[in-house]
């Protein structure tokens, strides 16, 4: 029974404001009055009307909620609902088209006479309206309002019903859209007249929004507030009305002409100079947007909101359905920075690492620095990171996490791999060799392990930002499968990373393979000589300490050895140098502990000071880098400690170690941890007849 009466009150609502607006019999009886109050009841009837549908919508959403049974009843009261919403919302939109044109709208848009961008100054009618106008202007804005609401309200019900979800996010408002309609037709005809300057479309689109937006908010923001229309903003609907129309206009007329042109080869240069100067200006528009906005809103929204309100801000959102042109546009960007880089690949001053870096003091920092020069990394590196960062700020405003993210991965990502394979054809082309007393090749490759790691840094800074955290959220939740389950998948360029990681760590490698290959050349006859640490043995070079004395036989291999370690140290980053000479020193400690035990070389008691010595000398040369440097050589301390055992111990340790028992025990009493027994019987072998 409610329902019927709603209904009824509906109909009889409706009949008015038809009867009103057609002229019958019946709205002739009714027109005594002046225009002005015609209009008046008009409204108010309207108005009773949308109440009344407002009412229905309420008994309909209670009906579905506790009686969903009940669907022929539904249906048969929207289908009412619906005929009587088909006359009365295209009345509602002409009385409101005839509102707008009795105020001047929209006002007349003069270019100056040498028709540059400059355009007059353009009058708001809507500053300008007369308190009646005013007032039958505010009514009508707030009918239309109302019905959008109601309309809203309708297929929300209707959706839920049904388990589809509806985009509550949707800022277009219908009676700021009237307001853009007309506006935009004379917009459009400058356009087509700026087809070779389009500076001059974006140029007037941004006056006319500029100089309309402040009016607007002022005059329409309370008719909104009024309307109860929660989270509307009249400054938000205009731009985003006024930003559709311009993107609609250019997908249609410049951007698919440009495509249609793209395809034919010759056409390809020009193409894309005029395709990259356009996303320049769109960028630029775009930009301002957010200013003249401020985007005041955006922040108190979650971020799903935030790309749908955004989506209507942007110029950009054209490549939200042509996923072709994305892929065009990517493809020029790509071609334009390999164009760049080029240039500077063949110059090999651009390889080298700044006087700057090198002579810098190295103080006590942190290893993740801040700059170029802090990492030692070539120019090239930071050339290519400038021009990898200009191809990410592109799609700055794309209205879309997930498109951004495949533009960057079609622009920056397929950029990043292909400068890999420059890092290494360079490192291939550089030629590490132990019997090279030329240090140009250890700088050269110290250079690409430099550029490699400030890359590496950067990226990692970069993916840590929230855009990028958005990005790879939004690649997570699209339809791409994830390929590897072990990615860390909150890490936009992780693949990036890793193989940049695996880079450096190779070629940190092969550095110390070198160096230790050579110091194993150059100290071959020492580990190898039976006579090396006999008692005839003839001692030369001292050192800095004037109770030590070094072998003839290990000087060059602990020259060359200081010598490779201070090039790399002035041409080494700070984290991957420490990661190298500890290498080193690990490498090193196990090559002589192991060709000492094996060599089978008699030590008698002379021939112990001189391996000490030695061993002394040794690690001497690493302590300019750790203050107690003996601790990374393990296996070598264990030696001596071995060798400077008095004969009683020696004895007492070896019928401990070849029964076996308690064997752990006395090693760990004389700090032994590191050599097996069977090295440690080997080293005593060779030492107790020397005693």
């Amino acid at each position: 029974m409610l329902l019927e009466a709603l209904v009824g009150d509906l109909e009889d609502a409706a009949l008015f404001v038809i009867a009103r607006h057609t002229g019958n019999m019946f709205s002739l009886k009714l027109s005594i009055s002046s225009n002005s109050e015609d209009a008046a009841s008009k409204h108010d009837n309207l108005l009773q009307a949308i109440k009344a549908m407002s009412d229905i919508e309420e008994v309909l959403v209670g009906v579905v909620k506790f009686h969903p049974q009940w669907h022929c009843l539904l249906k048969s009261v929207d289908t009412r609902v619906d005929k009587i919403l088909s006359v009365l919302r295209p009345q509602a939109f002409a009385d409101h088209r005839a509102f707008l044109v009795s105020l001047g709208w929209p006002p007349k848009l003069l270019p100056s006479k040498n028709g540059s961008d400059h355009i007059t100054n353009l009058p708001n009618p809507l500053v300008l309206m007369q308190e009646d106008k005013r007032r039958n202007y505010s009514q009508s804005f707030i009918a239309l309002c109302a019905l959008q609401h109601l309309q809203n309200r309708r297929e929300e019900r209707q959706l839920n019903s049904s388990l589809i979800k509806r985009d509550t996010q949707n800022i277009q408002l219908w009676a700021i859209d009237e307001l853009v309609s007309p506006i935009a037709s004379r917009m459009e005809y400058h356009f087509t007249k700026w087809s070779e300057q389009p500076e001059y479309m974006f140029a007037l689109a941004y006056k006319v929004i500029r100089d309309f937006i402040t009016g607007i908010d002022d005059v329409l923001q309370p008719l909104i507030d009024k309307a109860r229309l929660i989270g509307c903003s009249a400054k938000e609907a205009w731009v985003s009305a006024m930003v559709q129309m311009l993107s609609v206009f250019l997908e249609k007329k410049v951007f698919l002409l440009l495509t249609e042109r793209y395809k034919v080869k010759h056409l390809k240069p020009d193409v894309s100079s005029s395709w990259l100067h356009l996303v320049d200006l769109i960028i630029a528009f775009d930009k301002k947007m957010q200013s003249l906005l401020n985007l005041d809103t955006c922040f108190l929204a979650v971020s799903g909101s935030f790309e749908e309100l955004s989506r209507g801000m942007s110029v950009l959102s054209m490549f939200c359905n042509r996923p072709d042109w994305l892929k065009i546009w990517a493809k020029i960007e790509f071609k334009n920075a390999w164009k760049k880089l080029k240039s500077e690949l063949i110059e090999e001053k651009a390889w080298m690492t700044s006087k700057k870096c090198i002579s810098g003091i190295d103080t006590e920092q942190e290893y993740l620095l801040l700059t170029v020069e802090d990492h030692k990394a070539p120019p090239i590196a930071e050339f290519f990171l400038k021009i990898i960062w200009e191809m990410i700020e592109r799609c700055q405003t794309m209205p879309s996490s997930l498109l951004s993210a495949q533009f960057i991965r079609f622009t920056a990502g397929r950029f990043l791999w292909y400068f890999f394979k420059q890092l290494l054809f360079r490192f291939k082309a550089t030629e590490l060799c132990p019997d090279s007393s030329d240090d140009v090749a250890i700088v050269r490759v110290c250079g690409l392990i430099n550029a490699a790691r400030y890359i590496w840094i950067k990226l990692q800074e970069w993916s840590d930002a929230v855009d990028f955290l958005e990005m790879k959220i939004a690649e997570n939740d699209s339809s791409k499968p994830i390929q590897d389950d072990s990615m860390d998948n909150d890490c936009f360029f992780e693949e990036e990373i890793r193989s940049l990681s695996e880079m450096e760590t190779n070629w940190l490698m092969e550095i110390i393979a070198v160096v230790l290959r050579q110091f194993e050349v150059l100290s071959w006859k020492y580990v190898q000589n039976n006579d090396s640490f006999g008692d005839e043995q003839v001692y030369t070079n001292p050192v800095e300490d004037a109770d030590l004395i070094v072998s003839n036989d290990f000087v060059e291999a602990l020259d060359s050895l200081k010598r490779w370690l201070h090039t790399m140290k002035i041409s080494l980053n700070k984290k991957d140098f420490l990661d190298l000479w500890r290498s080193i020193a690990e490498g090193l400690d196990h090559y002589i502990s192991w060709s000492i035990v094996r060599s089978e070389n008699w030590f008698f008691k002379m021939g112990v000071t001189q391996f000490e010595a030695d061993m002394q000398a040794l690690i001497f040369i690493f302590q300019p880098y750790c203050a107690r440097p003996q601790a990374f050589f393990p296996c070598i301390n264990e030696i001596l400690k071995l060798l400077k055992l008095k004969k009683e111990e020696e004895k007492l340790m070896q019928a401990f170690l070849s029964r076996n028992e308690n064997g752990s025990e006395c090693l760990h009493l004389y700090g032994i941890s590191h050599l097996s027994v069977n090295q440690i019987l080997q080293v005593l072998r060779y030492k107790i007849w020397a005693c």
